[in-house]
C-alpha cells in the first residue's frame, strides 16, 4: 500500500484503488468485486469485473443492490440507504493502513435483511473501530430478492450466494495489499447474513478459505424450492411474463420490485409464507448446510462463534402494534405458531408453566424463535466436530416494547451505539460499556478464535452479555428446547387436539388469517 496527498493506494487484481484517510484508519470504498449484474448478467452467475487503468476513486460507497424500501412499521427502526447505479457487486474496507507484510486478521461482513433489504452501507456497519482494533473489515454488497434468489428453469440457482462466494474468493486473493491475512478471514453476519454464512461454509467451493465464522441471529437453512418457485410464479402473474430468468430480465426493474414487494406482503419470519430463501441446487449448495456441517464434517476446522438475542420476535411483532393484536387473536395465533413450528399444543403449554405471565405475543415469539434460531444453533453446536462459543444478548432497548429485539445488538458489535441509526433500535443512552464488551469478544474471536468464554461442550455454556455483569449460564434455553424433544415425540408427530383432517384444516385457515392481518397493518 502506498499513499500520497490523495489518499492511500492499494493494489486489486483488477487495477488500482486511493481510498480516504478517516479517524487514523484508510478507507475504501465501493471496490468492485464482480462486473454490473444486469443486461445479458442479470439473473446469471457473477463474472469477473472488467481491468481499469490508473487509479480508480474508492472515497464513497458504490451502488447497493436493488431491494423494495422497508415499510413504514419498519423503516421507523431500520435505516437502509439506496445508492443509484448497476456497478453493485462492491466492497468496502477499513484497514489500519499497514503494508502487505502486516498480515492482521480480517472479518469480512454479510448484512441482513431476509435477502431482499439491506447493504453495506447501513451506517451501524461502520468498519472504523474494527481497524481501529487492529481488525481489517470487509463489508459486502450482493444481490438480492428475485435478482438473487429467484429459482429459475434457464439460469443456475442462488446467484446471490454466488456473488458472495465472488467476493470471499476476491478478498482471499486481494486482502493481503490492504493490510490482511488471507489466512485468518472470518465469516460473520446477521441474520440472512449468517445463513448464508452457513451455506458458504458448508459449500464444496470455499473449504479452505474461510478460518472463522460468526453467525449471529441466523442458522444455517435452505428453504423448499417449491416455496421460491410459489414467488416467482405468482410475481409472473402480476407481471403477465413467463416465469423464466428470460421473461424476468425483459421487466422494468422499478416495477419488478413493486410487484415483489407486493407478492411478498404475506410473507413472515413468524408465519413463513412464500419467500425467497437458499435452495440446494446441487453445485454451491449440494445439500443442506446444517446437515453438511453436523453430519457430512464440512468446516470441521472452522471455529465458530454463535449467537441471538433474547427476544429476537419482538422486531417481527412490535412495529404496527402487532404485539397486541397477536394477543387478542389469543388460540388462532397459538394455532399458527404451532403450525409454523410444527407442534402440539403441549409446547406451548409448556412454555406458559416456565413464563405463567407471558403474554399471547410472547409465547407466539419465544416459540418461533426457538424453532427458528435457537433449535438449529443448538444442534450446530452439539453435533460438529470443531469448536464452538455461544452467546446470547440480552440488554433490553430503551424504546418502548422492542426488548433485546432482532438487530439490537449490531450497534454494540461494530461500537456505532452512538450514531442516529443505532439509536432508532436501542433509544437513546445505549451502555457504552456493553459495546466495549461485545466488540471486544468479536475482536478477541476475529484474531485468536476465543472470544473470552468457556467452549460449548455438554455443560451447554452460554455467554450472557447485557443482563448485569457478562456472565455464562449452563444451557438457560435448555428448559424450553426440551419441550420441543417431548412435545415431538419419537417420531416428530406430536399428538394434538382434534381429528387429523380438522386440525389441518383450523391450522391451515389460522396462518393465513395471521398472515393477512399482518401484512395489512405492515404495509
Amino acid at each position: 500500500m502506498t499513499a500520497d496527498q490523495a489518499g492511500p493506494v492499494a493494489d486489486t487484481p483488477y487495477g488500482a484503488v486511493r481510498g480516504r484517510h478517516e479517524r487514523g484508519v484508510a478507507v475504501f470504498r465501493g471496490i468492485p468485486y464482480a462486473a454490473p449484474p444486469f443486461g445479458p448478467r442479470r439473473f446469471r452467475p457473477p463474472e469477473p469485473p472488467e481491468p481499469w487503468d490508473g487509479v480508480r476513486d474508492a472515497g464513497s460507497f458504490g451502488p447497493t443492490a436493488p431491494k423494495p424500501p422497508y415499510s413504514e412499521a419498519f423503516a421507523r427502526y431500520l435505516s437502509d440507504p439506496v445508492v443509484p447505479g448497476d456497478d453493485c457487486l462492491n466492497l468496502n474496507i477499513w484497514t489500519p493502513e499497514p503494508g502487505p507484510g502486516a498480515r492482521l486478521p480480517v472479518l469480512v461482513w454479510l448484512h441482513g435483511g431476509a435477502l431482499t433489504r439491506g447493504s453495506s452501507a447501513v451506517p451501524v456497519y461502520d468498519g472504523h473501530a474494527f481497524a481501529r482494533d487492529g481488525v481489517v473489515l470487509v463489508s459486502v454488497n450482493y444481490r438480492l430478492g428475485v435478482e438473487g434468489y429467484g429459482l429459475f428453469p434457464d439460469t443456475p440457482a442462488n446467484p446471490g450466494l454466488r456473488d458472495q462466494l465472488a467476493a470471499l474468493r476476491w478478498v482471499h486473493t486481494a486482502i493481503a495489499a490492504f493490510g490482511g491475512d488471507p489466512d485468518r478471514i472470518t465469516l460473520a453476519g446477521q441474520s440472512a447474513g449468517a445463513i448464508s454464512i452457513g451455506a458458504l461454509i458448508a459449500a464444496p467451493q470455499a473449504q479452505g478459505l474461510v478460518r472463522r465464522a460468526v453467525l449471529q441471529s441466523g442458522p444455517p437453512e435452505v428453504v423448499e424450492r417449491d416455496k421460491v418457485r410459489r414467488m416467482v410464479r405468482r410475481m409472473a402473474t402480476r407481471l403477465k411474463v413467463p416465469a423464466t430468468a428470460e421473461g424476468f430480465a425483459a421487466v422494468d426493474r422499478d416495477l419488478l420490485l413493486r410487484t415483489q414487494a407486493e407478492v411478498g406482503r404475506l410473507s413472515s419470519p413468524v408465519l413463513g409464507g412464500p419467500a425467497f430463501g437458499l435452495v440446494v441446487d446441487g453445485d454451491v449448495v449440494p445439500r443442506g448446510p446444517l446437515e453438511a456441517l453436523t453430519e457430512g464434517g464440512a468446516a470441521r476446522d472452522v471455529d465458530l462463534l454463535l449467537g441471538w438475542t433474547r427476544d429476537e420476535y419482538r422486531l417481527w411483532l412490535v412495529p404496527g402494534g402487532l404485539m397486541d393484536h397477536v394477543d387478542r387473536l389469543g388460540p388462532v395465533a397459538l394455532a399458527g405458531a404451532m403450525a409454523r413450528c410444527h407442534c402440539g399444543p403441549e409446547v406451548p403449554r409448556g412454555y406458559r408453566a416456565l413464563n405463567p405471565k407471558a403474554r399471547t405475543a410472547e409465547v407466539v415469539g419465544q416459540l418461533v424463535t426457538d424453532h427458528l434460531l435457537r433449535r438449529p444453533l443448538h444442534r450446530l453446536a452439539d453435533a460438529r466436530p470443531g469448536t464452538s462459543y455461544v452467546y446470547e444478548f440480552a440488554w433490553p432497548s430503551n424504546l418502548p416494547d422492542l426488548g433485546a429485539c432482532h438487530a439490537l445488538e449490531l450497534g454494540f458489535v461494530f461500537d456505532t451505539g452512538d450514531i442516529p441509526e443505532s439509536r432508532k433500535l436501542a433509544g437513546e443512552g445505549g451502555p457504552q460499556g456493553l459495546s466495549d464488551v461485545m466488540h471486544a469478544a468479536w475482536v478477541r474471536f476475529v484474531a485468536t478464535g476465543d472470544p473470552g468464554w468457556q467452549a460449548w461442550d455438554d455443560s451447554h455454556p452460554v455467554r450472557i452479555l447485557g443482563d448485569g455483569e457478562p456472565h455464562t449460564a449452563h444451557g438457560p434455553r435448555d428448559a424450553e428446547l426440551a419441550l420441543w424433544t417431548a412435545g415431538n415425540g419419537a417420531h416428530g408427530s406430536p399428538p394434538v387436539d382434534g381429528t387429523p383432517a380438522t386440525r389441518g384444516t383450523e391450522l391451515a385457515s389460522a396462518v393465513r388469517r395471521l398472515r393477512r392481518t399482518m401484512a395489512a397493518r405492515l404495509h
